[in-house]
């Protein structure tokens, strides 16, 4: 039987530490070595009991967390897994960790909350895992980028999912879309509060307007929707030139709302072959039945490769079922996807 990974808990409040040590602990896999109430005492901490993995308090004393992030991840890289009160005020720091280099972000759990108690045990096992491969912090404020116009074809659509990693990936990836690109709907996983403040941080870096989705907003050229997170799922209804966000009320599939299945059954069925997939890291499977759908409606389908994949979860799942047509690294996916799009004119 392999090690337990060992965990250490950076939360100024007590009671938040007691609750988490808890939750941890009834999982086998995992062993809590350690708390911090501030990042000085966790600094210490670290040099003395070397955890596998960390979870960091979004607001904490003493230090801003942000800056003790960074010095982290340059000096002693190792994974950091934030735990976040729903503030719009903390949704915004997290975007912001997220970029920085940490692995995820959740909601502050309770204790009488066994699905969510299971996420975040899973998805701190998942972290332990990437130690030794984490990757030095973004700037910390990306120019926004000049990214040539397209020609886009007429009446095309973008549908992106992401997970775990996916604020980096779609940093990268939107990044360099033009300004002019066909409209593009996204689903990435993340709690409520925090999809508004990352769409408006992709606004602020990408050339094409990009806001959160809202129910019936008409789906236009130039401009990329985020699913709004916690509430609903984003999907896409009308024809193609005429297309509008629906946000449906279902219950959650794969454990997600929204879900990239969802969004992309719904871009399957309303733009067929004038549409193109796109699925990103993250773990679990979510996506990969949706986006074989699009494949058999005609469209054209790209998974994120291993090597440039925080997970890679999703992106192989879809990969290992056909619904892919071809794997590409983050890099050059913008590149390969309005060259494709081009071509299939």
């Amino acid at each position: 039987m392999s090690a337990r990974k060992r965990v250490l808990i950076v939360d100024d409040s007590p009671t938040m530490q007691m609750v988490l040590r808890e939750i941890l602990s009834r999982d086998p896999q995992l062993e809590v070595v350690g708390t911090a109430l501030d990042p000085h005492q966790a600094r210490a901490a670290i040099k003395e009991l070397d955890p596998d993995v960390l979870t960091l308090d979004v607001e904490m004393p003493n230090m801003n967390g942000l800056e003790f992030l960074e010095r982290l991840m340059r000096l002693r890289p190792m994974p950091v897994v934030m735990v976040s009160s729903l503030t719009l005020r903390g949704a915004e720091t997290t975007i912001r960790a997220l970029e920085l280099g940490a692995f995820d972000c959740v909601a502050k759990p309770q204790l009488n909350d066994p699905q969510a108690s299971e996420a975040l045990c899973r998805l701190i096992r998942m972290a332990a895992t990437r130690r030794g491969s984490i990757r030095a912090p973004a700037p910390a404020e990306p120019a926004r980028r000049a990214a040539p116009a397209c020609d886009p074809a007429e009446d095309r659509l973008i549908a992106i999912g992401a997970s775990t990693g996916g604020v980096e990936a779609l940093i990268c990836l939107l990044g360099s879309f033009p300004e002019n690109c066909p409209p593009t709907v996204v689903t990435q996983h993340m709690p409520a509060l925090f999809t508004k403040p990352f769409a408006a941080r992709l606004d602020r870096l990408c050339a094409p307007r990009v806001v959160e989705a809202w129910h019936g907003a008409p789906i236009e050229q130039g401009t990329i929707y985020v699913a709004p997170g916690g509430k609903a799922h984003l999907t896409v209804r009308g024809k193609p030139g005429s297309l509008r966000c629906h946000l449906v009320e279902t219950e959650h599939v794969n454990g997600h709302r929204p879900s990239v299945d969802v969004l992309f059954d719904s871009v399957a069925s309303a733009t067929g072959a004038r549409s193109a997939g796109v699925i990103l890291t993250g773990m679990g499977q979510d996506g990969a039945k949706g986006l074989a759908a699009m494949r058999k409606a005609g469209a054209l389908t790209l998974g994120q490769n291993e090597d440039t994949c925080v997970v890679y979860g999703m992106p192989k799942v879809a990969f290992n079922i056909g619904a892919v047509q071809k794997q590409v690294s983050l890099q050059n996916m913008a590149g390969e996807l309005f060259a494709a799009l081009k071509d299939t004119r």
